[in-house]
């Protein structure tokens, strides 16, 4: 009973009362990270009796042999139904069954019991009788030995039985020794653990105020990280809008601004290849004129009369036919001029189309300052709402009921720990006398034993196989006197051991069985659970102490078992019942009017334009412009023929070898100097003409020029088209759709400073009803006082006391009885049987 009243106070000290936790920690998807500050307990969770427990657990077998019946849960139940009384109708057929089941439950115990009662009882008389009888010279008393055939193989067989028997009673009174031992050493570190236990309590009931403040105190970090986010509304929301829109408008920005320069560098290649052609058509005009008048002093030349005489006839016929090689190869003169392309260019240049682009870029890209100007008012009305929170939050220290009582609670611990130290010293001396006690006991066996072993040494060592009994040495004798002093201790006291060991066996076997075993496979708490057990009106007693409702069902196996995982006081309790922390927590209120603030956001950005009416006719004029009208093959096909139709230095080297086979004269000097204004012409005006018209004057090659514009103009209508239609469509949802894009992203943004105090709200409620004033402390409490002080300090230790010596008193009954026998052949007979002198013995014969 005391045990449950210990564990009901317990659990009353959990009821009112919060604990600090283990560590607790809870992180944010944005950063925003809480964590209980860690509580270290002193108190270990389990006791370790070192290699001691081996002796430990043999006991347990033991009794387990002896008493194998499983825990009696219905006697148990019965038992305390019926309030322990059994004064009054035990003659009742249900009281007699239960007496019956008690009894056959106790039968092991009882017979062992009863068994050590006779051992009691016998013991003294036998040694009575047994000291008259030898007094009598009976049972052994009479000083002489007579011849036995098989003597020598008696003496050897008790000598060796009895050996054996104080080896046995040695190991029993070595446990003896162990226990005793180990039982004291364990009351003196009671105190320690008495003290670390309470100290844990005491931490736990002056630390939970503070986490409590704590964990509240947390609510500025979560207000500070959402008035950041609201001061960063710019790039938080006006970004996200901005973002949003991004796919949906800057490609089309792009295009228009790669059309903006695709327009000055075709102004840029229009101008490389006007110029260029110019140049070409000069170059062209005077290399004809020089070419013609070759041409036509060479026509003279070939009218000289040595021309109609052979064989130079002939040489000037060929060159006669020649002629016609020397003439332009190009048409560069027929083709048309870029002027009225480069005018339309000029003309759509006039409006800096770049400029209009870059408007349309800035217009989109203040979006997140709109967004910042437009939400003043909304940002300062969510801060007071925020504000207004906080200070319900701080408030909510106030409303939690546990603080109020802790102080009570701080002054109990303060006079356990006061009753503790005053009668803990108590408990000491008096285990100094029990101790000493169980010393005088070991010591008293070890006494007999010595006895016996000295009786056996100087018996061996000292007997003389050739010495005839009255003959017998004194070491011989000695020994003898050694065994029967043993043989008289024995009768004297083992009476006293066994009674002893009769009343330790039932006080600790039964400890053993009805309360460290139960409570270790928890078997004693399901019984204490039983509904209507201890009290008839309650369901379930805890709960109707606890939580004044007794049909909740709570129940003190799930409370300590709550309580070894370690879980908070408020979910083990199920205090939710009396206290509800979730309706202190309630934002929803506050969570609705923060929404409807930003679902109701009013930012207007409908007033972005991408490109104005002049910046679109700038595009149409460039679409208009001509410039995809042009023939650039034409062009292409031009540049890339030579200016002469032959190769001006071959054509005089060959006109120069023919004026050599010729005899001399004017025709030959003629024909001579035409080849030398022809190579004069190659490098004068062909070299120059073929360079002007590979590059331009921006030293850029003109096909180059003529072919990027070629890809420009290229279907540049569709193109036109194409960027006015994108730019339409975006314009368009600028105007249809921004205001969804607005809504939804300041639902998302108003969601995310929410999700805050959502989340600190979560780990504040998860931290009450779970973390904080986790309740292993007085779980640890009431393993020290049951499975530590009460079963690993005192029960096992004395179990294994009376384990040892019982062992050791049971067998000093064989031990008596060949210490009788033995003694006769180690101690000198008064008389003895006359030896024949023929043999070495001889025969023994009467003399009396």
């Amino acid at each position: 009973m005391a045990l449950l009243l210990g564990f009901l106070l317990l659990l009353e000290l959990c009821w009112d009362t919060s604990a600090l936790g283990p560590l607790s920690s809870t992180k944010g998807s944005d950063g925003l990270e809480f964590e209980l500050p860690a509580t270290n307990y002193e108190t270990k969770d389990s006791n370790q009796a070192g290699p001691i427990s081996v002796l430990f657990q043999i006991v347990q077998v033991f009794l387990q042999v002896v008493q194998p019946h499983p825990f009696p849960e219905d006697i148990l139940r019965k038992i305390l139904q019926k309030k322990f009384d059994f004064s009054t109708d035990y003659d009742k057929p249900e009281n007699v069954v239960l007496t019956l089941k008690i009894i056959y439950y106790e039968i092991g115990i009882i017979i062992c019991a009863v068994l050590g009662l006779l051992f009691v009882i016998l013991m003294p008389l036998v040694g009575f009788c047994f000291g008259l009888c030898r007094c009598c010279n009976k049972c052994g008393g009479e000083m002489h030995q007579r011849q036995k055939k098989n003597g020598a193989f008696l003496r050897k067989y008790f000598t060796v039985s009895l050996l054996v028997i104080c080896i046995f009673i040695s190991v029993g009174i070595i446990y003896g020794f162990v226990a005793n031992h180990h039982l004291r050493t364990r009351i003196e570190k009671t105190r320690k653990l008495a003290e670390s236990n309470l100290k844990d309590l005491r931490t736990l009931l002056i630390g939970t105020p503070a986490q409590i403040n704590y964990v509240l105190s947390q609510y500025a970090s979560t207000k500070e990280k959402a008035f950041s986010d609201l001061d960063n509304i710019k790039s938080l929301l006006g970004g996200g809008i901005h973002d949003e829109l991004r796919p949906k408008v800057i490609p089309v920005l792009d295009d228009i601004k790669a059309m903006a320069e695709a327009i000055k560098e075709t102004r840029e290649a229009l101008l490389n290849v006007n110029n260029t052609l110019k140049e070409l058509k000069m170059s062209t005009a005077q290399l004809n004129t020089s070419l013609s008048d070759v041409k036509r002093n060479l026509e003279q030349s070939l009218n000289d009369p040595m021309c109609s005489v052979p064989p130079v006839a002939t040489t000037c016929n060929n060159i006669r036919m020649s002629l016609g090689q020397l003439d332009d190869n190009t048409n560069l003169g027929q083709l048309p001029s870029l002027d009225k392309q480069i005018d339309n260019i000029n003309n759509v240049l006039q409006t800096d189309l770049s400029s209009l682009v870059q408007k349309g870029y800035k217009s989109f890209n203040d979006i997140p300052e709109m967004v910042q100007n437009q939400t003043t008012d909304i940002v300062s009305d969510v801060k007071r709402t925020l504000n207004s929170l906080g200070s319900d939050i701080e408030n909510m220290s106030e409303q939690i009921p546990i603080q109020d009582k802790l102080s009570d609670f701080i002054g109990y611990i303060n006079d356990t720990e006061t009753y503790i130290h005053r009668n803990l010293p108590t408990l000491e001396e008096y285990d100094s006398y029990r101790w000493l006690g169980g010393l005088i006991v070991c010591c008293l066996l070890t006494l007999i034993v010595v006895f016996y072993y000295l009786g056996l040494m100087c018996g061996t060592f000292g007997y003389d196989r050739h010495a005839t009994p009255t003959r017998r040495g004194c070491v011989s004798n000695t020994g003898g006197i050694f065994l029967m002093v043993g043989v008289g201790i024995s009768f004297l006291f083992c009476w006293i051991l066994m009674t002893i060991v009769v009343l330790t066996f039932v006080i600790g076997g039964n400890m053993e069985k009805l309360v460290c075993e139960p409570y270790q496979n928890r078997k004693l708490f399901q019984i204490l659970d039983t509904p209507y057990l201890l009290n008839e009106n309650w369901k379930y007693y805890l709960s109707g102490m606890v939580l004044n409702k007794p049909d909740i069902n709570l129940t003190f196996e799930q409370v300590y078992s709550d309580c070894k995982e370690n879980k908070g006081i408020y979910s083990t309790l199920k205090l939710e019942n009396t206290y509800n922390i979730s309706e202190h927590l309630n934002i929803q209120e506050h969570a609705r009017n923060l929404s409807n603030d930003f679902k109701n956001m009013n930012v207007n950005i409908d007033n972005i334009v991408l490109l104005d009416a002049a910046g679109r006719k700038n595009l149409m004029d460039f679409s208009s412009s001509g410039v995809d009208t042009i023939d650039y093959n034409v062009y292409l096909a031009e540049m890339g023929k030579t200016p002469t139709k032959v190769n001006l230095l071959s054509f005089a080297d060959d006109l120069d070898t023919k004026a050599n086979n010729l005899p001399q004269g004017s025709l030959k000097q003629s024909l001579k100097n035409n080849a030398q204004n022809l190579k004069t012409i190659h490098h004068g005006q062909v070299m120059p003409l073929e360079q002007s018209m590979k590059y331009g004057k921006a030293r850029s090659t003109i096909n180059q020029s003529i072919k990027e514009l070629q890809h420009k103009s290229s279907g540049l209508r569709v193109k036109v088209a194409n960027i006015l239609s994108s730019l339409d469509s975006a314009q368009d949802f600028l105007q249809t759709r921004i205001s969804s894009v607005i809504v939804k992203e300041s639902s998302k943004y108003g969601n995310m400073i929410i999700g805050y105090f959502e989340h600190y709200l979560q780990w504040v409620k998860i931290s009450i009803t779970e973390q904080i004033a986790a309740c292993k402390p007085v779980a640890t409490a009431l393993d020290s006082a049951v499975d530590v002080f009460l079963c690993s300090y005192i029960i096992d230790p004395m179990n294994l006391f009376w384990f040892g010596i019982g062992k050791a008193t049971i067998f000093l009954l064989p031990a008596i009885i060949f210490a009788v026998k033995l003694a006769k052949y180690y101690r000198r007979m008064d008389s003895e049987d006359v030896y024949d002198d023929s043999s070495v013995l001889g025969t023994w014969h009467f003399t009396l």
